[in-house]
């Protein structure tokens, strides 16, 4: 579903979350990628079976967390800077 744009300020923390339909948050992978303006998609990591995992760039400021009861899916992202300023998705990994 989307959402309107979310403005914040450096330094603070983004917590998006991404409402699950058609499959179980416990069954598949969920992935999160964003796009920048006129840039091309960045994968930033999953959620869902087991743990989930991050790309590098995003180590020590990304969290992603899941609710398999309300089928619901958290990321969050700490100590904003510019060039996160971004589109975000969420996806579901094809089998």
């Amino acid at each position: 579903i989307p959402s309107s744009p979310v403005l914040k300020k450096p330094g603070e923390t983004l917590s998006l979350s991404c409402k699950i339909s058609g499959y179980t948050v416990s069954s598949h992978h969920t992935h999160w990628i964003r796009q920048p303006a006129g840039k091309s998609l960045e994968w930033m990591g999953y959620s869902g079976l087991g743990l989930g995992y991050h790309a590098k760039t995003f180590e020590g400021r990304m969290e992603t967390t899941k609710d398999n009861s309300n089928s619901m899916l958290t990321l969050k992202l700490s100590g904003l800077r510019a060039e996160d300023s971004a589109a975000y998705y969420c996806a579901r990994e094809t089998q």
